[in-house]
């Protein structure tokens, strides 16, 4: 452990950096101006595939006719990749709710899904639990006003309005610590995939949900957990990567979204927009960039 104190540094010196250590910069002004609105901070990993490792504990270096384009063209596709999946997300969250509301208003009751009994966890349900009843209250929408002002037992609203005051990392929570499998898989059937992994799936969409509206970067990431690989439908199975660093990365993930755009949106260009936007940047490697597999453009659900 040790002291931080490197010094800020300006605009002007940021771009200096950047061309000393060999990145080609041909429009200073307009290198200056991204710099200003984005930050070296947050376009430095779009230029870290550009680097060569330092020599002696100096300074990266970039590799001979790398240019500050390069990495904005990245940096913008990465953009227009998180507005796109962020699309994609949309409608499947909301089915998710739905479903969720309507499988345990059905089965339990409007307020059943309170009953701490139903959950393998019941001291993080209680958590939970809490947690609604707060955000219940400061809700400013009509529904949750009215239904305050109306009823006082249970001060909890009934599921079908629970799930509209949820965030979707509380929604996959509640969903994953159900207590009984016919419940998780009786959720996750409509999506066509095995309730283990639809929940393990979920946490995962959590994740990638967050970073899409945090604007922080999807391309070339790794995620922390891999998501449980499904065995059926056989050809989702085939589809998605199974090598230990390959299944970390994206690739995996719009495979599986795109599947469950095909139960809730059948219709949707999604997969075809996916596409595009990959053969629209021919500096963007998908299969090391993203885990797609080598023949990804002659392999379902791609080609």
């Amino acid at each position: 452990m040790r002291t931080f104190n490197k010094p800020a540094t300006s605009i002007s010196d940021q771009v200096a950096l950047l061309k000393r250590r060999g990145l080609l910069v041909s429009h200073v002004a307009s290198a200056e101006r991204c710099l200003k609105l984005i930050s070296y901070y947050r376009l430095r990993p779009y230029w870290l595939p550009f680097e060569i490792r330092a020599q002696h504990g100096g300074d990266h270096a970039f590799r001979r006719g790398s240019t500050f384009e390069d990495v904005v063209t990245l940096y913008r596709f990465d953009q227009q990749l998180r507005r796109l999946v962020l699309d994609g997300i949309e409608p499947v969250e909301v089915a998710l709710r739905a479903q969720w509301a309507h499988h345990m208003a059905m089965t339990h009751g409007p307020h059943g899904y309170l009953d701490k009994s139903l959950y393998r966890d019941e001291s993080h349900h209680e958590k939970e639990r809490t947690r609604l009843t707060k955000q219940f209250k400061c809700s400013n929408d009509k529904f949750a006003e009215h239904y305050c002002n109306t009823y006082d037992n249970p001060r909890q609203p009934p599921v079908w309005m629970a799930t509209e005051v949820m965030s979707f990392g509380q929604l996959s929570g509640w969903i994953r610590n159900l207590k009984y499998r016919r419940d998780r898989q009786a959720i996750a059937k409509p999506f066509g995939l095995d309730e283990r992994v639809f929940t393990s799936f979920c946490v995962q969409l959590k994740d990638v949900r967050n970073i899409c509206a945090h604007h922080g970067r999807l391309w070339n990431r790794q995620f922390g957990k891999a998501i449980i690989l499904p065995r059926r439908p056989v050809e989702l199975a085939q589809t998605v990567q199974d090598d230990e660093d390959e299944k970390r990365r994206l690739h995996n993930t719009l495979a599986i979204l795109n599947h469950l755009l095909g139960t809730v949106a059948p219709e949707t260009p999604w997969r075809e927009r996916i596409v595009q936007l990959i053969n629209n940047y021919s500096l963007v490697d998908p299969v090391h960039g993203m885990g797609f597999p080598t023949d990804w453009q002659t392999r379902s659900p791609w080609g």
